[in-house]
């Protein structure tokens, strides 16, 4: 798939390696990288799980819609925060100048990644279990994505290599 799109967009759950695989892909790709939970935290001045905890869950979906909505870069790899996907305007903001890649990590496989979901700054409901969150992106996940990687088994560097030979 051959794409005149400037951009490579990763979305998919919180540790799905969305950060790493998109700096591994910047540096094959020779493209810029842009973490946008890092532009969050910055542009706030605390993290994640600070403004959940002060602010709520929703305030922080609020916040990356607006990062991601002013977000005015070319030829780059968008590391997206995982709860990207609940605003329709960003992601098309995201779309207009970007491929959207589904980094398709499977619950066993997050689990063993992040052992304090506690800690993580999910931007989910406080009756929501971390499953059901899961089942509730992945219909977004795959509702967005122009390509869908299946990660299980993979390493970063293999996610990286699957998604150039796909975007060549």
């Amino acid at each position: 798939m051959t794409t005149t799109r400037s951009n490579l967009i990763l979305i998919g759950m919180p540790g799905a390696g969305k950060s790493t695989v998109g700096v591994i892909l910047a540096k094959q790709s020779s493209r810029g990288f842009v973490d946008t939970d890092v532009l969050i935290q910055t542009s706030q001045n605390r993290t994640l799980q600070e403004i959940v905890d002060t602010d709520g869950y929703a305030a922080l979906r609020k916040i990356e819609q607006d990062i991601l909505l002013g977000l005015t870069v070319k030829n780059s790899v968008i590391a997206t925060g995982g709860s990207a996907v609940y605003s329709d305007s960003a992601m098309a903001h995201l779309r207009s100048d970007g491929l959207v890649i589904f980094i398709d990590v499977d619950i066993p496989t997050l689990e063993s990644r992040i052992h304090d979901f506690t800690r993580r700054g999910l931007a989910k409901r406080p009756d929501q279990s971390f499953g059901d969150m899961f089942h509730e992106r992945f219909a977004l996940y795959t509702h967005y994505a122009d390509v869908t990687i299946k990660c299980v088994g993979m390493t970063h560097e293999e996610v990286c290599s699957r998604i150039l030979a796909i975007t060549k």
